[in-house]
């Protein structure tokens, strides 16, 4: 299967500049706080958080959680939670930081899963955000930036798997999956 060539939408420079004006926002808004665990939801955001987490001027931890809702292009039934924490959030400062917040069921289960543990607060920050209705649907602390309804790939972001390690955002039209094989009739009876 070839794969389609993205076409740019943010650049690694844009990216960047405004990856420093959200470390700044939330280092001012959490500046009173001991410390803040940064929760990077895999396999998306890992690059996000990484260059987040580098430029944060307050004292930080890092964990990860790995949560699947997409099967290649299409969104599954369910959340599946892949991988939890490694430690208890009771009491503690959590930011949760993932790469995109799309029809916001990802979101929704980490959020209540998060906030049954008992975190002194929660707080997300994602950075992408597709401009769509999501009536009852949860809402980011922090945005990086708000874009169309499209599929996105690069700067962690992927297609199957692929392209999460582009240094700028691009817009793909995703192959749609084969059809499945037709079903085969039953061979008519013999009339021999």
């Amino acid at each position: 299967m070839e794969l389609p060539v993205p076409s740019p939408l943010l650049s690694e420079q844009v990216l960047a500049a405004r990856v420093e004006e959200l470390a700044q926002e939330i280092s001012e808004d959490l500046a009173g706080v001991d410390e803040v665990l940064l929760v990077g939801v895999l396999k998306g955001a890992f690059v996000f958080l990484s260059d987040l987490a580098r430029r944060l001027t307050i004292p930080r931890r890092i964990d990860f959680m790995a949560a699947a809702h997409y099967d290649g292009a299409t969104p599954t039934a369910e959340v599946e939670l892949i991988m939890d924490l490694r430690e208890d959030i009771r009491g503690k400062h959590v930011l949760l930081v993932e790469d995109i917040l799309d029809t916001g069921a990802t979101l929704a289960k980490l959020l209540a899963l998060l906030g049954a543990r008992g975190p002194a607060s929660l707080k997300t920050c994602v950075l992408l955000s597709k401009r769509k209705p999501r009536p009852d649907g949860p809402v980011a602390d922090y945005v990086g930036f708000e874009i169309d309804d499209e599929w996105v790939v690069g700067y962690g972001l992927d297609y199957s798997d692929r392209y999460r390690s582009l240094p700028f955002v691009g817009v793909i039209d995703p192959p749609q999956p084969p059809p499945p094989p037709p079903t085969s009739a039953p061979s008519p009876p013999s009339t021999k």
